[in-house]
């Protein structure tokens, strides 16, 4: 049986998915971050949860977390991150700009990426450093 917590493609199995495909699987990988961050720094209450967790996973605010992590990033990170930015999409939501909703999604990629190849450490790694000056 597959293990879907700990998956780890092959290069060339990662490289055939999208960037929309990355990005899809990204966001869902930061989403449980997030609730994760939330719940062990104590701030899991109800609706105050609810919300916490949609302001910290709504495209301004990945576009401000990704901006963060953009020095950290190794040349085959910041390769996978242009890939997401560039990523054709076809609607972006209110109450984001283009320019955030194209780093969201880069950033979501960028995610995704790294749970395909199971590269945990890298995620908790830039994850922190998303959240250092956020907390």
């Amino acid at each position: 049986m597959t293990d879907y917590f700990h998956a780890s493609l092959q290069p060339d199995e990662i490289r055939a998915i999208s960037s929309i495909g990355l990005a899809h699987l990204g966001d869902a990988v930061y989403e449980l971050l997030v609730r994760t961050w939330l719940c062990a720094h104590g701030k899991a209450t109800g609706k105050g949860l609810h919300r916490s967790t949609i302001e910290l996973v709504c495209a301004p605010a990945q576009a401000r977390r990704a901006a963060r992590i953009l020095p950290l990033l190794t040349e085959a990170e910041h390769d996978v991150f242009r890939r997401g930015r560039n990523a054709n999409v076809h609607s972006i939501p209110q109450h984001a700009s283009r320019a955030e909703y194209q780093q969201a999604t880069a950033l979501e990629a960028l995610l995704g990426w790294l749970w395909l190849q199971g590269d945990h450490g890298r995620i908790n790694e830039l994850f922190a450093a998303m959240m250092e000056e956020g907390d």
